[in-house]
């Protein structure tokens, strides 16, 4: 009888410890999931927004390394990219093209890449643009920007127009 009851006082002194630890894990944990839940609402919402409308918008997919040009709800054009590595992580978020430049020079500490063709700026230094140094495309690669090979970058650069909203976001 002993057994069984020293057994159940262990389950239940157990399961009342993992309780508290999933609790302070829960608020103490290192990310805070009201803002990461926040962030993810946000693109949800500009998705849907953007799919309600005729605009045409681009969707850069991380988790998926693919990027589709849509016209409200009817995708119109859809290519693999590579994205930003580990250590250069493309940035998620709502954005728009700010400029656009047929040909840009990109350097950064350890770049320095001429020519780079059909280049879109949509956050500070992060373009979609064609990379012609590779062909690693579904791989995460670059430095923070979105490679497309140099033909998709040309359809792109002349589809898409200052102001088009970019939607980039992990799956």
């Amino acid at each position: 009888m002993n057994s069984i009851i020293n057994s159940t006082y262990f389950r239940r002194a157990g399961t009342l410890l993992a309780g508290c630890a999933l609790t302070v894990a829960a608020f103490c944990g290192g990310q805070n999931p009201a803002i990461a839940g926040s962030q993810h609402n946000k693109i949800a919402n500009k998705i849907m927004l953007l799919q309600q409308s005729s605009q045409r918008w681009i969707e850069i997919d991380l988790s998926r390394q693919r990027l589709i040009a849509w016209e409200g709800n009817q995708p119109v054009y859809a290519v693999i990219i590579s994205s930003g590595k580990s250590s250069t992580p493309t940035r998620t978020g709502t954005f728009a093209v700010q400029t656009k430049h047929r040909v840009a020079r990109m350097t950064g500490d350890d770049y320095d890449v001429p020519d780079v063709p059909y280049t879109m700026y949509y956050d500070g230094g992060m373009a979609i643009h064609g990379a012609y140094w590779h062909n690693l495309f579904g791989n995460p690669v670059s430095h923070g920007c979105t490679n497309v090979a140099v033909n998709h970058a040309k359809w792109l650069f002349d589809w898409a127009s200052v102001g088009t909203p970019v939607v980039v976001h992990k799956s």
